[in-house]
């Protein structure tokens, strides 16, 4: 599976995404070294501290599924504003930290940047991880 179906793939997740709040619509696609397709969508709270965003959610359906031993081989992560439009947004970095746990510092993640699609190796995107 390429970086076009996990785009597709991401949008698809953003529509089912719980945003009453932000009105911000995130999903996320991620492929695992298994070959396995994940997505996952925002789901806010009324105590934005509870709200999971839409990285995350794929990657715990991953592991659910998977096992401990699930390891990401690329994510993709696309997001739609209050008007339907994309806009430059990176992880977070509460989902940065999340996606290194499970990548290598190859591991590929795509979003929407300033000038269009970003690609950036997980050691590009979390230079300094915290790491045991």
């Amino acid at each position: 599976m390429d970086k076009v179906d996990l785009k597709a793939e991401a949008d698809k997740a953003l529509k089912k995404a719980y945003s009453p709040y932000s009105k911000f619509k995130v999903g996320a696609a991620i492929l695992t070294e298994a070959g396995n397709l994940y997505t996952g969508c925002n789901v806010e709270n009324v105590s934005y501290g509870l709200t999971i965003c839409a990285d995350r959610t794929a990657i715990t359906r991953a592991v659910a599924n998977e096992g401990p031993g699930m390891k990401l081989r690329e994510v993709f992560v696309a997001n739609r504003n209050a008007n339907g439009v994309s806009v430059p947004c990176s992880p977070c970095g509460a989902c940065r930290q999340f996606i290194a746990e499970f990548a290598s510092q190859d591991t590929r993640v795509h979003y929407a940047g300033e000038s269009g699609e970003v690609t950036k190796s997980v050691s590009e995107l979390l230079p300094d991880g915290f790491r045991f």
